[in-house]
C-alpha cells in the first residue's frame, strides 16, 4: 500500500500547462510560471520534478542552471496544490486517524514539499564517485532557512557566496561541510521577474 504521495517523476512537455495552474494557483502572481516559462525558453532548465497524486500534479519543483560557478543549479519555484500544502490531504484522509488524533507521524509522509526535499537532500547522501554525472555539485535556493535547513540546505555554508539576492535567505545543499566563496550568477530568466 502507497502512504502519501506517489514517486516524484520528471515533467513531460504534456504537463506544462499542469504546471502552470499549479503555479498560478500556488502563488498570488504569476512570476513563477513566467520563470519557469522563460528558463524553458532559454534553455536553462535543468529538470523539472513533480510528485503526483490521483491523477493530478500535487507538488512541483524546477532545477535550474546557474551561470557561476559552473555546475550549480538554482531550486525555484517549489509549489504545492494550495489544498494539499501543509498535510492538508492526510487531514481528509480517514485512515490517518490513529487512535482518534491525527497524529504528526502519520501525516508526514503526505507533506508533498517535505517529501520532494527528502528525496533532492538524499542524493547528496550518496558517496560523491557513486553520484550520477548529471547532478548538480551544489543547489543554491532563496527562500525560509527555517524550513529548507530541515532538509539539509545551509544558510552558514553560504555565506561567503557573493550574491545579487540577500544571503540571510540564501541557503546551499552540497556535498561535504565546506564553506565556499564564488559569486552567483543565476539564469537570466530571474532578473527579468
Amino acid at each position: 500500500m502507497v502512504v502519501g504521495p506517489d514517486y516524484s517523476t520528471d515533467i513531460k512537455d504534456a504537463q506544462f500547462d499542469e504546471v502552470e495552474a499549479l503555479l498560478c494557483a500556488a502563488f498570488p502572481m504569476d512570476a513563477e510560471a513566467r520563470l519557469v516559462r522563460q528558463l524553458r525558453a532559454d534553455g536553462d532548465m535543468l529538470v523539472e520534478i513533480q510528485k503526483p497524486w490521483e491523477g493530478r500534479i500535487g507538488g512541483y519543483y524546477a532545477l535550474s542552471r546557474m551561470q557561476a560557478p559552473e555546475g550549480w543549479a538554482c531550486l525555484a519555484p517549489m509549489a504545492v496544490q494550495p489544498e494539499w500544502q501543509g498535510g492538508r490531504l492526510a487531514e481528509r484522509n480517514p485512515n490517518m486517524d490513529v487512535g482518534g488524533s491525527k497524529d504528526e507521524m502519520y501525516r508526514s509522509p503526505w507533506r508533498f514539499g517535505t517529501r520532494m526535499l527528502q528525496e533532492l537532500a538524499a542524493m547528496y547522501e550518496i558517496p560523491l564517485e557513486r553520484l550520477p554525472a548529471n547532478v548538480p555539485k551544489t543547489i543554491v535556493v532563496l527562500g525560509q532557512p527555517s524550513f529548507y535547513s530541515r532538509y539539509g540546505f545551509s544558510l552558514e555554508r553560504a555565506q561567503k557566496l557573493q550574491s545579487p539576492y540577500p544571503l540571510e535567505c540564501t541557503l546551499i545543499l552540497r556535498h561535504g561541510d565546506d564553506v565556499p566563496e564564488a559569486e552567483l550568477i543565476f539564469p537570466a530568466a530571474f532578473s527579468k521577474l
